[in-house]
């Protein structure tokens, strides 16, 4: 069964960045958001934490675009 994934991308000046967002079973029972294709080490947020997630996901992107700022 497919699983409905959600592709975020982001673009600057000089820079584009993207990556695929899903949700799948996390520790003790609970539910996150993890960056598809990275398995347990994709993990971003738990699911009742949206905020928090959308932080995560802009961080993951601004690395991507500007590695060396970090």
């Amino acid at each position: 069964m497919p699983l409905p994934l959600l592709w975020v991308f982001a673009c600057g000046p000089e820079e584009h960045a993207g990556m695929v967002v899903g949700v799948r079973s996390a520790c003790g029972g609970t539910w996150g958001y993890y960056e598809a294709g990275r398995e347990r080490a994709g993990y971003l947020a738990p699911c009742g934490d949206a905020k928090f997630a959308a932080d995560q996901v802009d961080a993951v992107l601004r690395h991507k675009m500007s590695p060396a700022a970090w």
